[in-house]
């Protein structure tokens, strides 16, 4: 692709969470249409999330998309399209989980883990409602640790956001990635990996120019993107229902995913 064709070209990253779909998993107001409207216009449009592919997957097909590459595990795990309609793992990273195991598991003794291994299969301690279980086998806690992970959750339902703030950094988590969901709910990834490390990969792969990106999310496993685009010279939106810190590190603010946030921005593209 030349330097013209790489610079028109407009790279759109979205989280699937609170940014293209609401608490009970329906759509936010207009992103389909929003979205068919954005590829039409010529933009690679694809998502970038915490979640494993197999809660990623049907997502993207509600949406109607079909991108080349798709972000999951908060940037542990891209995968590519083969070209027969199917994705495969692209891009894995992995670290030894044993050691923040060990000091998160004797801070939250009645938390409930869950971790993902290389291949995708991922092992739990206790079933959680809102846990996608597909390709998912339940496990002593010690067994967590028996290889490396792409990633590590920790859900403690008695605990506030504000409590797992104040652990993770009073026990220091130094040799990981971490993100803190908006309730009690930790997300671990190998040190220095994140969406933004992620979406840099596929960026270069697909020849598009840092300036042409744009990327939407709501919470804090989105900042890594944000900082990411404007590092670029991209741009970075957060929606509105967001915590203060993801909304200051974007450069920009919509609406909230219930009043179709990101439709709006897309919209007027």
């Amino acid at each position: 692709m030349t330097a013209a064709g790489s610079a028109e070209r407009r790279l759109v990253v979205l989280d699937i969470d609170g940014t293209v779909i609401l608490e009970d998993e329906t759509m936010s107001p207009g992103v389909v249409d929003a979205v068919r409207a954005a590829e039409k216009a010529g933009a690679e449009v694809m998502l970038a999330t915490g979640r494993s592919w197999e809660g990623t997957e049907e997502i993207l097909h509600a949406l109607g998309l079909s991108p080349e590459f798709v972000v999951c595990s908060n940037g542990a795990v891209t995968l590519r399209a083969n070209g027969d309609g199917e994705y495969e793992r692209f891009h894995i990273e992995t670290f030894d989980p044993a050691e923040v195991l060990a000091l998160l598991g004797a801070h939250l003794p009645d938390a409930k883990y869950m971790v993902e291994l290389a291949d995708g299969h991922r092992l739990y301690t206790e079933h959680l409602g809102d846990w996608n279980l597909a390709n998912a086998t339940r496990v002593p806690f010690a067994d967590l640790s028996a290889m490396p992970v792409c990633r590590v959750v920790v859900v403690s339902p008695g605990d506030s956001e504000a409590d797992f703030v104040e652990l993770v950094e009073r026990i220091g988590l130094n040799e990981v990635s971490y993100a803190v969901g908006w309730t009690a709910w930790l997300d671990i990834a190998p040190q220095g990996v994140d969406k933004g490390t992620a979406l840099e990969r596929v960026r270069e792969l697909l020849g598009i120019d840092g300036s042409q990106v744009l990327v939407m999310g709501d919470g804090r496993n989105d900042i890594g993107m944000f900082e990411w685009a404007r590092r670029g010279g991209g741009r970075a939106v957060a929606m509105a229902q967001g915590p203060q810190e993801v909304r200051d590190a974007a450069g920009e603010v919509t609406g909230s995913v219930q009043d179709g946030g990101v439709a709006a921005v897309l919209t007027a593209l």
